[in-house]
C-alpha cells in the first residue's frame, strides 16, 4: 500500500480527526487558562497596579537604606512570580542560562509580560516543549500512522517534530509581540494629539499621560497600558528621563522612541514640552497619511489576480453567452461541426 492510499483509508482519517479535536480541546482549554482575564481593561490595570506597588516598594526600602533581604519579604509582590514547580524547575536546572539572554526580559515586555513569573513560564516552556511534542509524536507515529515501521524511524521523526517545536514558545511570542505592536502603532498617533491637547491646556505631562491613558483605553488596551506605568514611573522614579526610555524599550516602535527622545531633550534642555509634542504629532499624521497613500497605491496590483480568477470569466460569460446561444438556435454549430 502506497502512502497516498494509507493516507485516504479510513482507519487513518478517523485517527487524524482524533488528533485535531484533541489538539483542538487542549489549545482551547490552554489558552483559556493562559489568558484567564488577560484581556479585559480592569485586568490590565490590576497588573499596571502590581508593578506600581513594587516600584513604590523599591523606592521606599531605597529611601530607607534597606537591603534586598527585607525586600524579598513582601508577600503582595512576591504573588507576581510564577507557579512554585515551575520556579523549581527553572532554578534546578538553571534554565535562565541556557534559553535567556540580555534580551528575553525586553523581548517579554514588548510582549506585554512583565516580571519574574513571565520570564520562569517562557524558559520552562523553551524546555518542555520539546520533549513534550517528541512524546506525542512518537506516541501517535507509532500507533496510528507509521503502526507497521519500525521504532526507530518513527523516534526519527518524533525528533524532528520535537526540534520545530522547540522554536514554538519564540514564534508565540513574536506573534503576541506583532500583535501588540500593531495595536499601539494604530492609536498612537491619536495618543499624541490628545497628549498634545493636554499639555497645550495647562496640564503637567504625569496628568496628560494619566488622561490620555484613560481617553484611549478603549481603542487601545495596550497602549493605556502602557501609559499608565509611565505614570507610575513618573511619579516614583527620580529621573524622569528613565520613564521615557521604558516606555520606549516597552513597546519596542521607532515612533514611540522618536517621541520619548524629544521629551528627554525637552525635560533636560528646559525648552517647551508642547512644542516638541507639536512637530511629533504632525510628523504622526504624515506618517499615518503616507501609510494609507502606500496602502491604496498596492490596492491595484492586489486586485489584479483576483480579476482575472473570478471577474474577467463571468463578464465574458455575460457577453458571450447570447451569442452563443443565438448560434446554437440558428443550426450553426451543427453546420460547422459538419
Amino acid at each position: 500500500m502506497g502512502a497516498i492510499e494509507q493516507l485516504i483509508t479510513r482507519d487513518f482519517l478517523i485517527a487524524a480527526l482524533a488528533a485535531i479535536s484533541a489538539a483542538a480541546v487542549v489549545f482551547t482549554l490552554g489558552f483559556a487558562f493562559l489568558g484567564r482575564g488577560g484581556t479585559t481593561v480592569k485586568q490590565r490595570i490590576k497588573r499596571v497596579a502590581l508593578e506600581r506597588e513594587k516600584m513604590r516598594a523599591e523606592e521606599m526600602v531605597r529611601l530607607r537604606g534597606q537591603g534586598p533581604q527585607q525586600d524579598q519579604q513582601r508577600g503582595t509582590i512576591r504573588r507576581v512570580a510564577g507557579r512554585e514547580y515551575v520556579r523549581n524547575v527553572v532554578e534546578r536546572f538553571s534554565l535562565q542560562k541556557a534559553f535567556a539572554d540580555e534580551n528575553t526580559i525586553d523581548a517579554l515586555a514588548r510582549a506585554g509580560y512583565r516580571g519574574q513569573g513571565p520570564l520562569n513560564t517562557y524558559v520552562f516552556l523553551r524546555f518542555v516543549t520539546p520533549f513534550g511534542l517528541f512524546v506525542l509524536a512518537f506516541a501517535y507515529l507509532s500507533f496510528t500512522v507509521f503502526a507497521d515501521k519500525p521504532l526507530y524511524l518513527n523516534a526519527i521523526y518524533a525528533v524532528f517534530i520535537g526540534l520545530i517545536g522547540a522554536y514554538l514558545p519564540t514564534l508565540m511570542l513574536k506573534n503576541r509581540t506583532i500583535k501588540r505592536q500593531k495595536s499601539i502603532r494604530r492609536a498612537w498617533p491619536d495618543a499624541l494629539d490628545l497628549m498634545l491637547l493636554c499639555v497645550e491646556a495647562g496640564m503637567s505631562v504625569e496628568h496628560a499621560f494619566k488622561r490620555v491613558a484613560r481617553e484611549i483605553g478603549l481603542q487601545s488596551p495596550e497602549l493605556a497600558e502602557e501609559l499608565t506605568l509611565t505614570t507610575a514611573e513618573l511619579n516614583f522614579l527620580e529621573d524622569r528621563t528613565r520613564a521615557y526610555d521604558n516606555l520606549g524599550k516597552r513597546t519596542g516602535l521607532d515612533g514611540v522612541k522618536s517621541v520619548m527622545t524629544s521629551l528627554i531633550q525637552a525635560d533636560r534642555y528646559g525648552t517647551a514640552v508642547g512644542t516638541s509634542l507639536r512637530v511629533m504629532a504632525e510628523e504622526g499624521r504624515e506618517t499615518r497619511m503616507m501609510e494609507a497613500e502606500k496602502k491604496a497605491a498596492a490596492l491595484p496590483p492586489k486586485l489584479t489576480v483576483p480579476l482575472i480568477l473570478f471577474f474577467l470569466p463571468v463578464l465574458f460569460i455575460v457577453i458571450i453567452a447570447p451569442a452563443i446561444i443565438k448560434i446554437s438556435m440558428t443550426g450553426g454549430f451543427s453546420f460547422m461541426g459538419k
